[in-house]
């Protein structure tokens, strides 16, 4: 390592390190008890001690939040996904006004706060009978992540060269069929990028939980987590243990798809 790039290593693996440090205590405090943590304060704990999630388990209804994050995750992703696919091929193969005006109507949507739309929303599912529901759920957050999904996919599709298309078109080709067996094929990389995104938009998702979801029996994950926290007390060990637990399924979702994070990222972003 040459040494006028040692400030730069430096300061890149502190930067790691400070970004690392949550998972860090997150992890030493699930194993540790109640005594050790306040006593040895961030120091690594001398045993493992698993009863802190055997009781995050029991005394929750932690598998049922689990079940029901899952499965809000599942079609939120799916109908996001499939949505904002067809929409940003449409977007990016037709440049007339009207479909250049629906796209930056969708860029409009990225930056607007959740608090500007969040009474209207509440409104128009309250008028459908969809709160306390988690049909409703699904339907706010794929919305909600409707707008950058839609721009990710529709600036990786301007890549795509439309001479493809046009070739497939020739031999006879339909619409349909060269959307679902050339174009959407190719666009893997910003898909799976997407699909990660989405999957941890709301699986970290607590605001909106809380304004859709009041029935104890359709609490998220990050819902379930509160009642390790009281007004006078916290379990930091179960609290950390129900962490630890929670955050597994994404971490190995991401770690299957992150190879096409970055591309997807940067081809997704770098045109439109």
């Amino acid at each position: 390592m040459k040494v006028r790039n040692l400030p730069t290593t430096v300061s890149k693996a502190l930067l790691g390190l400070l970004f690392l440090s949550p998972f860090y205590i997150m992890f030493i405090y699930a194993f540790k008890t109640r005594r050790e943590i306040m006593m040895t304060g961030l120091a690594f704990p001398t045993s493992l001690n698993f009863e802190n999630f055997v009781a995050a388990i029991q005394q929750t209804n932690l598998i049922r939040a689990f079940g029901n994050t899952l499965t809000a995750a599942f079609f939120m992703v799916l109908i996001t996904t499939l949505a904002s696919a067809l929409a940003a091929y449409i977007i990016a193969r037709k440049n007339t006004k009207f479909y250049n005006g629906m796209y930056y109507m969708y860029l409009a949507a990225i930056i607007l706060p959740f608090q500007v739309i969040m009474l209207p929303m509440y409104r128009i599912l309250f008028a459908l009978d969809l709160t306390n529901s988690l049909f409703g759920y699904i339907l706010a957050m794929s919305a909600l992540n409707l707008g950058f999904t839609i721009f990710l996919i529709t600036g990786f599709i301007r890549t795509i060269p439309l001479e493809l298309e046009e070739a497939a078109s020739i031999d006879g080709a339909g619409k349909y069929y060269t959307f679902w067996r050339i174009t959407l094929p190719l666009t893997k990389p910003i898909l799976m990028t997407t699909i990660i995104l989405n999957a941890l938009a709301i699986w970290n998702d607590l605001l909106t939980a809380m304004i859709f979801l009041q029935s104890s029996r359709l609490r998220t994950l990050t819902l379930e987590q509160f009642s390790f926290i009281s007004q006078f007390s916290t379990d930091l060990g179960r609290a950390f243990a129900a962490f630890l637990i929670s955050i597994l399924p994404i971490v190995i979702l991401y770690f299957i798809l992150q190879k096409y994070i970055i591309s997807g990222l940067i081809s997704g972003a770098v045109k439109g």
